[in-house]
């Protein structure tokens, strides 16, 4: 008869909290180490404080907002996919709901229940949850896990589950520790970079909106690859003018879509999507016979936000105080285009401070879909950011970190104990 497999997890955001959960329901005896002071510090400020635990959609629409290595995820959300995630929370005692675009979240808004619930559950069940303890190192022989190196010394296990997360937010832990153990132990790491993640531009004028917020608007995108002029997206709904650029869902979307090199890909806010040029002219021209004596400004307010009337003359070259009946057919062609396809261009995305989510990581063909097992050392598996694995915004990245966290700590404890066939 087998020994208990004994089970290290390193990490207790969302990756490692489930991975815990899987290893203690497969049998394992599970100690997890978290080198912060409390688990699930990231999970805190998910979804705004709220947590966007997953999302409710059909199964193909939440493979199509996986944009990197979709396929990679298909053992993973076999074993708990959204409508799981759901249940298994639901089962904790954690009453959710599902909000616009089918996002999901615990009914009492406060993200801190289902990092609790996760941790009552653990604490129930015997895990030893390690605190405020860093691995400086992991110990291999002859390709196999042996254990892992702290500030108290060598720690032996059979099989460890590494999720220290990506480097987004590295305030709550996110630091790139994992993929400094990864490379330490020859796995390959794609670049990172922000993902989720506000847009810088190089146009100054949002900074004098800033706050802004725009609903019901289109935000085109387009690149220039090989010579050609390409739509990169385009998408319907809300976003924001920032200090230094834009943000909002939509930006954040677009971000995880840009290329690399992103600098210099021209953005264009449809204002009015619902109307096309000529039934904006023809709105413009019924404000102006109803108030051909009063300043332009007055007209744009009937229009949009007063700022941002205010910053549409100044674009289009009109004085915002110029009496309507005076504005030129010319000038109001300009006001029509702008109110169409308000340009921006692209300097760059905010950094890792302020990007949900990390784009890139361990290579995803080193690594054992089937079960997360590392192919380069035998006994170490890996889950959540750390994977080269991201998704759009709406509950699809939380639902990878917890979909890999289950299938990680589920095949380390069935795993053969150390030493054995």
């Amino acid at each position: 008869m087998s020994k208990e497999r004994k089970i290290c997890v390193i990490g207790g955001g969302a990756a490692g909290l489930m991975a815990a959960k899987y290893a203690l329901d497969a049998g394992a005896r599970v100690t997890l180490l978290e080198h912060n002071e409390k688990l699930g510090k990231k999970l805190y400020i998910t979804g705004k404080g709220r947590c966007n635990l997953t999302n409710a959609c059909e199964r193909e629409e939440l493979m199509k907002n996986i944009v990197r290595n979709p396929r990679f995820m298909y053992a993973s959300l076999a074993l708990l996919d959204n409508q799981g995630i759901m249940q298994l929370f639901e089962g904790l005692g954690v009453p959710l709901k599902v909000e616009r675009g089918q996002r999901v979240f615990p009914q009492s808004d406060h993200a801190s229940d289902i990092s609790a619930a996760l941790e009552k559950y653990l604490r129930g069940r015997g895990a030893r949850i390690e605190l405020n303890t860093e691995v400086s190192g992991i110990r291999t022989k002859e390709g196999r896990f042996e254990g892992v190196e702290t500030a108290r010394g060598f720690l032996p296990f059979d099989a460890c589950v590494l999720a220290t997360g990506g480097m987004s937010y590295p305030v709550t832990g996110s630091d790139g520790s994992g993929h400094r153990l990864l490379k330490q132990l020859g796995h390959s790491i794609s670049p990172c970079r922000p993902a989720l993640a506000p847009v810088e531009t190089r146009e100054t004028w949002p900074r004098e909106l800033m706050g802004l917020s725009l609903k019901n608007v289109k935000l085109s995108a387009y690149c220039e690859q090989k010579g050609k002029r390409k739509l990169l997206y385009a998408e319907q709904g809300e976003m924001l003018f920032t200090h230094f650029g834009v943000s909002g869902p939509l930006v954040l979307t677009l971000s995880s879509l840009l290329p690399e090199s992103a600098a210099g890909t021209q953005l264009y806010i449809d204002l009015k999507p619902a109307l096309d040029e000529k039934q904006v002219d023809a709105r413009i021209l019924r404000e102006f016979a109803a108030m051909p004596n009063r300043q332009l400004i007055s007209c744009l307010e009937t229009l949009e936000p007063h700022a941002l009337g205010q910053m549409l003359a100044r674009l289009a070259e009109i004085p915002e105080y110029k009496p309507i009946h005076s504005v030129t057919a010319a000038e109001r062609a300009r006001l029509v285009a702008l109110i169409k396809a308000l340009p921006l261009t692209v300097k760059g995305l905010r950094g890792f401070e302020e990007a949900i989510i990390t784009q890139g990581g361990v290579n995803v063909k080193e690594i054992n879909p089937s079960t997360l097992e590392s192919r380069l050392v035998r006994g170490l598996y890996v889950a959540g950011e750390l994977l080269d694995v991201d998704a759009l915004t709406g509950g699809f990245n939380i639902t990878i970190a917890f979909a890999t966290g289950a299938l990680a700590g589920k095949s380390a404890a069935l795993d053969a104990p150390q030493g054995e066939a």
